[in-house]
Parts: C-alpha cells; structure tokens; sequence
C-alpha cells in the first residue's frame, strides 16, 4: 500500500487534471450545451411506479407493443394505442439488460450474470448459458443474434475497474439459432455496450462507452469481416443504440468526463487511489438521480449528430441508458427511473397517455 501522503499527492494531482484541464474535445462534456440541443420538458412519464429501473426498449411493430425488462426480473409490454402494461414473463434474476424482440413477437435478453435468454409465449428458454457480462443483443431478419459482452475480465460488479485499467475486453459475438453456437466476430472493444444493426444489415454498430465512440463491423461486401470508426467525440459514452425508421440512429449517453476518465487511467496508483478514495467513481460517472440525460440522433452512413436532446441536470429524467423511436415518439429507459419516459418528436398538441394494468 502506496503511503497516505502519496495517496493525497495524487490525488490532488488528479482533481486538478480533472478539473483544469481542457476538454479533449468541444464536444467531450455532457453538461455543455449548444444551439442544437434540445430540452425534455415535454416528457410524458408512461407506466409511473408501474416499472422498477428498466435499462433498455424495444418495439414490436405489427402489436404495436413496447417491451421492457425490469431489474425485478419482469418481462413486460405495453400495448400502446391505450397504454395497457401486461405482466409478462418473469425471469429469476436481478442482471437483465438489453433486450431485442424478434419478429415472431419473441423476446431475447441479456442477462449480465447468466447468459443470453429468449422468452416465448411458451416460457424461458436460456440459448447461451456460458456468457458472461452479455450486454446488449440485436435480431437479424434471418434469426441471427449478434451481442455484446463488456469486458471479459471484470464482472459487472467490477465495472468500474474495467473503466479505470481501460483496456480493451469487449467482444462482439454471433449466435446462429439454426446450430445453436456462439462465435466470437470481433475482440478488443473498450467496454462493448450497445449493438445495432444498419437498415440494410450490411453492418453491425457497436457502442464503445470508454472511447465515447462507435465502432462498425461489416458484414457484407467488399469489407466484410473488418471494423471501422462510425461515431467518435459523442458528448457522453454511448450506452445503448437502436435503429431509427428512416435509417439513423439513436444513442443514449451516460454523463462521463473524458477528461478524468483519460487521468484515472493514466494514473500509476490508481488502484490504490481508488481504493482510498471510492467516491472518485462518482465523480467520473454519475449514476445517481441527478445523473444528466442525453439522447442524440447520428446520421446512419457518417454516423454525425443530426438531433440532440438533452437534461443536463436531470430535471425531467435521469441516466438514459436507451432510446427507441415509433409513431414520431422517443420511448427512453432508465436504469434510475420507475417509468419509461416517452418524448414527442413532434410535441404539439400531444395528450398525456393513461394506463391500466393487466
């Protein structure tokens, strides 16, 4: 153990690289703000007290029915046109993460802790049981899962370190329903988070939340197989991403700074600073309710911002962690929130929806 006093020395030195130093990029704060972005005032809270901390969205269009897993382990939808919430499916676990719908109207989630499930009208069925930190998962047309897992050394307990060492232990995984095998795509991601894929299937984004960056694997063409930068210098770390209908995307940030996320892991002593000093994790990714809120929407071939919505001080929501967008709606989940937040993208004249309970 380093001593006390070069604990505070570095200490020191970390809080003023912290706070002094200049951003790595204009666009490297979450809390800035600009011409572009827009507020949430207009958010309508859908199912209030009704879900417990849902972390991700999905929509089945021809139910028009909005899925969402809690951190209670319900599977559960609403039907839209009345804002109807049906209990579900209940899975015995506190780790579910992102989820996709399929379209036979199945479910499939990742389970940080236990795998890779689906769920059915007929029940649970668990398709990977050998997966660990599963993040976040997206159907192709042809049944094919492609899935992350964050990092394959840290635990999602220890997530935290995974950002603080700030090596690269994402992966990006194929899942192929006709063999029932998993293939690793692609290594080396700086915590794989969210995954999509692009209108026309030819690639898969995945969201790097170290990086505040996307990457894109192709999977058709001339560079199939091989990776590029999609997205780069987003104003928060990508969390999950999800298509858009007219072939963008949207992104939900979670409110880090670069700054000291680049100090902490330059840092030599930083377990021994971290470990004297646990709030210093605060301080680089609220997660809190007063956690800022930011969602923004990339152009689908340069993966530039196009639309930037954004609560800065969590005033109408708090740690969006995704965003789905259907019938000129943004549906947004939080892993600090007891609702879904639903933000018209068109917001005049829009009634306040009801909810009955099924």
């Amino acid at each position: 153990m380093a001593p006390k006093s070069f604990l505070l020395a570095c200490l020191l030195a970390f809080t003023l690289q912290f706070f002094f130093s200049p951003p790595v990029s204009s666009s490297a704060s979450l809390l800035s703000t600009s011409k572009e972005s827009s507020s949430m005032k207009d958010l309508i809270k859908l199912g209030e007290g009704c879900v417990s901390h849902p972390e991700d969205v999905s929509v089945v269009v021809r139910k028009g029915a909005l899925y969402t897993a809690t951190n209670d382990g319900w599977v559960k939808y609403f039907i839209l046109h009345n804002e109807t919430l049906v209990n579900w499916k209940h899975i015995d676990s506190q780790s579910l993460l992102g989820l996709t719908t399929t379209k036979e109207g199945d479910v499939v989630i990742c389970d940080s802790k236990k795998g890779l499930f689906k769920v059915t009208e007929e029940g649970v069925k668990v398709l990977d049981p050998d997966v660990r930190f599963a993040n976040d998962v997206i159907d192709a047309s042809d049944g094919t899962l492609y899935f992350t897992v964050s990092s394959t050394k840290y635990t999602p307990a220890d997530f935290y370190k995974d950002m603080a060492e700030g090596n690269p232990y994402g992966q990006l995984l194929k899942y192929d329903p006709k063999s029932n095998q998993t293939t690793v795509l692609q290594e080396g991601f700086y915590f794989a988070n969210g995954v999509a894929l692009s209108k026309d299937e030819d690639f898969v984004v995945v969201c790097e939340s170290w990086k505040f960056r996307c990457r894109r694997y192709w999977l058709k063409g001339d560079r199939n197989g091989t990776l590029d930068t999609f997205a780069e210098n987003l104003p928060g770390g990508p969390d999950n991403i999800n298509l858009a209908p007219d072939g963008s995307f949207w992104i939900a940030l979670i409110k880090m700074n670069q700054t000291g996320v680049k100090a902490i892991q330059n840092c030599r002593e930083k377990w021994e600073l971290l470990e004297a000093y646990p709030g210093l994790i605060s301080l680089l990714l609220p997660m809190g309710s007063d956690a800022g809120a930011r969602v923004v929407k990339v152009d689908g071939i340069d993966g530039k911002i196009i639309r930037d919505f954004n609560d800065p001080n969590a005033t109408y929501l708090s740690f969006v962690t995704s965003a789905v967008e259907y019938n000129d709606n943004l549906f947004l989940a939080s892993l600090q929130s007891n609702f879904i937040g639903v933000l018209p993208l068109h917001p005049l004249n829009t009634p306040k929806p009801l909810l009955a309970t099924i």
